[in-house]
């Protein structure tokens, strides 16, 4: 197994008056070649939003976009007809398609706080969807939040996660001091693990809140939680 760990404080910045956000791989005036993305994996932005600020409406096409909501509360409008507030609990999957036009704009008295992902799409010029889901997390267990519209499931049939355009997942887990998960990764395929919270221990390796690590070269791996940990695991395609 091959690990890459990213610490907190090697992450890219952007900060103005109304935005903190932290960028995980290269993204906008933020350039590192040597954090191009991981594999499939384009963005992934750690944003805090001030009260009354966000992003005015922008355009995107042939992507994924996922958002999830930390703290506060974010309104989500876009040219598809999809509109909402997310609050901490709830999970945005976004595909672009041909093209979309959208706004997310902090309407509360209180910063909010964000985790926004980007994966190249498999199905370029598609029509552009959105869908938005409110998610429960049991302890000790990886829940599925986003997952592949391409593994032949019935389109008829409700899925219990956001579906999106690749063959992508997206996992979070609430883990109590001292416990242990396996998680699986699939052929061609990486994990990028993401500590929203907490401390947790892979390969006997210390990762710590707003770390990152980078898994390749494994059918699986285990995390143990050092404390009270949340973290988002995300596995791609690696080519």
């Amino acid at each position: 197994m091959n690990i890459d760990i990213q610490k907190s404080a090697d992450r890219g910045m952007t900060r103005t008056t109304w935005l903190n956000s932290r960028h995980s791989f290269s993204f906008g005036n933020y350039f590192n070649p040597a954090r191009m993305g991981f594999g499939k994996l384009r963005v992934l932005n750690d944003d805090v939003i001030e009260p009354g600020s966000g992003f005015p409406t922008h355009h995107h096409d042939n992507m994924e976009i996922v958002t999830i909501v930390l703290e506060g509360a974010l309104h989500h409008k876009d040219s598809s007809g999809g509109e909402g507030v997310i609050k901490p609990g709830e999970v945005q999957a976004m595909s672009a398609g041909h093209g979309i036009y959208h706004s997310e704009f902090n309407n509360s008295d209180k910063p909010v706080r964000l985790l926004q992902i980007w994966v190249d799409t498999a199905e370029e010029g598609i029509k552009p969807g959105y869908e938005q889901k409110q998610f429960k997390l049991k302890d000790n267990v990886l829940t599925e939040i986003v997952g592949a519209k391409l593994d032949g499931r019935s389109e008829s049939v409700i899925s219990p996660w956001l579906k999106i355009h690749q063959d992508a997942s997206f996992h979070l887990g609430k883990l109590e001091k001292s416990a242990s998960l396996e998680h699986q990764v699939s052929h061609g395929h990486g994990a990028y693990v993401f500590v929203i919270s907490g401390s947790i221990e892979i390969a006997k390796r210390q990762l710590e809140e707003c770390d990152a690590a980078e898994i390749t070269d494994t059918k699986s791996f285990t995390i143990k939680a050092l404390k009270d940990s949340k973290v988002l695991v995300i596995n791609v395609p690696m080519e």
